[in-house]
């Protein structure tokens, strides 16, 4: 899915005289840390969207994403109130995607221990896809009206894990939270047999490869000397 835009174009190079804050709707440690380290000025709130309670029916990977992104955006530019110009709202979502004999299945957080060890299991010695979702909405210098949806993809390839690995690692809990139940970078540091394709950012939670550049056009502010 491309980049789609209400207003023509927020962030088409015009002068923006107002500094845009940005608010994070995301209960998401990871992609705080993300904004961070590219010295993206934020805040987070809790945009008290459950998407587990939620199913994607028909709807392909690319689309659900996208749409649970806009909803936690949403529902973050309604916690906040959306009146004030130079206040824009970040949503975002991952998900992980099977490909087995022509059927697409859709991954995301593991409900418990047993579904995270499947998980897990079904993703070793194969590929998958990761897909992030991201929505931006709100007002942005000069009273624009932002509305931005965007999707990003990458592929991880995961080898031969074990059982017993498997094991600790669900005992352990660092699944919790976590689309495929896994993150990037910790199991990286482990040594599991991981390569990948892509914006590791997506991976993670943030494609910060595409949204660092889009924020910055936005007016949203950063820290001095951050790239």
């Amino acid at each position: 899915m491309h980049e789609a835009q209400a207003s023509k174009d927020a962030g088409r190079g015009a002068a923006r005289p107002v500094r845009v804050r940005l608010v994070l709707a995301s209960r998401s440690a990871r992609r705080r840390m993300l904004l961070e380290e590219a010295g993206i000025e934020h805040e987070a709130i809790d945009p008290s969207v459950d998407d587990g309670e939620l199913s994607p029916g028909e709807v392909g990977p690319d689309a659900w994403v996208a749409a649970l992104a806009w909803l936690k955006a949403r529902a973050g530019a309604e916690a906040i109130g959306e009146a004030d110009e130079g206040v824009l709202v970040l949503g975002a979502d991952t998900v992980c995607v099977i490909e087995d004999a022509g059927v697409t299945q859709i991954i995301g957080q593991p409900r418990d221990e047993a579904h995270a060890a499947e998980m897990i299991d079904e993703m070793q010695s194969r590929e998958h896809g990761v897909l992030t979702g991201v929505a931006i909405c709100g007002r942005a210098g000069n009273d624009a009206f932002v509305r931005t949806v965007f999707v990003d993809r990458a592929t991880v390839r995961v080898g031969e894990i074990g059982r017993e690995r498997i094991e600790r690692y669900v005992d352990s809990g660092g699944w919790r939270g976590k689309a495929g139940g896994y993150n990037l970078t910790e199991r990286l540091a482990e040594g599991w047999p991981i390569e990948f394709e892509g914006d590791p950012g997506a991976i993670v939670g943030l494609p910060m490869r595409r949204l660092v550049p889009l924020l910055k056009r936005l007016g949203v502010a950063a820290r001095k000397g951050a790239s």
